[in-house]
């Protein structure tokens, strides 16, 4: 983006959008960054700390990232003003408490194009591990037999599978989701793992999230799948989450790695000895520290992937 004041004339349309932007420490833009991607796959990143400046020509930089601050980033997200802004902050406001991240946060109203339409013809039908696609809910798609396709909008916040976290994890729940197994899935945001449990073939996905917003969106995403195994409800990590079932089979939590260290003491209250957990969201430079955090309370690791800079890990009992 440039310095102009752009008006709805400039664009063509009177939508009023809100920039949300976080300002972080350098050394918590990796988080920062995951818990923004539970608003929005859509981010601005402003990170100068790996500008050369002896390989640069000075006279050719903007004056302004010259003098900018290399100890702090700013992450961005873009919401419609009317599209529960309120809601989004409170959410944010939480998670980064939550994290122990000094975030500094603020709003500003900007005039920007209706790209809610026009960036359609960019988001495409996206094929994850060996069955599932996600598909855009207005695109049309000829599945292959073997293919399993979940029908996503990405318009909704909190989630789409474009994002490494939600691709890992998806690739996971091929292998361990059985037949008629019992799924959980905390920290759910769109509900998409929820979803994609229950067409691999799970009998019972119940999804939770902290978020109320994000509980209305997963609803939402749930009922135009048609799927009437699947619920979503409200719960402070495992607080509220269903035990009269007895174990699940499969829990997912694909959030960031210190909100999973925080689970570890009481996710083995819902598992037997056949359990798995799949936990995502985990940046390659904290993966030891979850890994280590799982063998101390007691569980093992039974499978590690990564990609693009992430972590999920499949996670037994001993």
């Amino acid at each position: 983006m440039t310095d102009k004041d752009y008006t709805c004339e400039d664009w063509g349309t009177e939508t009023e959008w809100t920039q949300i932007k976080v300002k972080v420490s350098l050394d918590a833009l990796d988080d920062t960054i995951a818990v923004m991607n539970m608003v929005s796959n859509y981010l601005q990143i402003e990170d100068y700390s790996d500008i050369d400046l002896k390989t640069c020509y000075g006279d050719l930089i903007d004056e302004a990232i010259l003098n900018a601050d290399k100890t702090v980033a700013y992450v961005s997200v873009y919401q419609s003003a009317d599209g529960g802004v309120a809601d989004t902050l409170a959410f944010l406001r939480e998670r980064f408490d939550s994290l122990g991240i000094k975030a500094e946060i603020s709003v500003s109203g900007v005039n920007e194009e209706d790209w809610a339409n026009s960036w359609k013809a960019y988001y495409k039908p996206i094929k994850i591990g060996e069955k599932i696609v996600i598909v855009p809910a207005w695109e049309k798609y000829s599945a292959s037999p073997e293919e399993i396709v979940v029908r996503m909008d990405p318009g909704m916040a909190f989630g789409t599978g474009t994002h490494e976290t939600t691709r890992l994890v998806i690739k996971l729940l091929e292998k361990y989701v059985k037949n008629g197994a019992r799924v959980a899935d905390v920290g759910c945001g769109s509900g998409i793992l929820a979803i994609c449990a229950s067409k691999l073939g799970a009998g019972e996905c119940k999804a939770y999230d902290i978020d109320p917003v994000a509980v209305k969106v997963a609803n939402e995403n749930i009922k135009d799948s048609g799927l009437n195994n699947v619920t979503c409800e409200v719960s402070d990590l495992l607080k509220q989450v269903d035990r009269s079932g007895g174990a699940y089979d499969v829990i997912c939590a694909n959030i960031v790695a210190d909100i999973i260290i925080r689970m570890m003491p009481d996710v083995g209250a819902l598992m037997d000895e056949n359990s798995v957990i799949l936990a995502s969201g985990i940046i390659v430079e904290r993966s030891e520290d979850v890994i280590s955090g799982f063998e101390q309370h007691g569980f093992k690791i039974v499978e590690r992937i990564d990609e693009n800079g992430w972590c999920a890990l499949a996670v037994m009992k001993k």
